[in-house]
């Protein structure tokens, strides 16, 4: 987007403040890892089976469903996201910057292979991508995108990608209830 057109949708400093401090933490590279609180399991992974009314026998024998990946690093109830969390950190520009709402937007999950039982993963995030302004029906905003990635580390020193993530939600100011209609 080209300066011109930004600025007749954002204050041209605002917009230079929210794409600089996109490039800090996107140079940052793979931040906030994180390693799960436990180990897979069997006992978490029947509570999910049951939660998502999954059924397949497949699961009650030492392996994970793959749309698991996340449950495992999870921050659980009451947790927080680390200070170098680079998605938490674009948000909190965004909203310091008056952007105050969120919609997600959507979400492409890559599984490259099962969780067994007793391995424990661990995950990082970058930020991939902070696109805008835009204009869009819930308001003008900044499309932000992340990239997790799950690794289950081996006994030679060794990482293996397990799945991957990329998350985008809009960051807007909401239309005001007059604007809208």
């Amino acid at each position: 987007m080209t300066a011109e057109v930004a600025a007749d949708l954002v204050d041209p400093a605002v917009h230079e403040q929210v794409m600089a401090e996109a490039e800090r933490i996107k140079a940052l590279g793979e931040g906030a890892e994180r390693y799960a609180r436990d180990e897979v399991n069997q006992p978490t992974i029947n509570n999910w089976l049951e939660a998502m009314g999954i059924s397949n026998p497949r699961w009650k024998d030492g392996e994970a469903p793959p749309a698991m990946a996340q449950v495992w690093t999870m921050y659980g109830l009451g947790g927080k996201p680390p200070a170098d969390d680079p998605l938490h950190g674009m948000m909190r520009a965004l909203t310091d910057a008056g952007f105050t709402a969120v919609l997600g937007t959507n979400c492409e999950q890559e599984y490259r292979r099962t969780l067994k039982v007793g391995e424990r993963v661990r995950v990082t995030t970058a930020l991939e991508s902070v696109v805008g302004p835009k204009a869009t029906g819930m308001g003008v905003g900044y499309f932000v995108t992340s990239r997790n990635t799950w690794y289950v580390d081996h006994a030679d020193g060794t990482a293996e990608v397990v799945a991957t993530m990329l998350f985008r939600v809009l960051k807007f100011v909401p239309r005001s209830r007059e604007a809208a209609s």
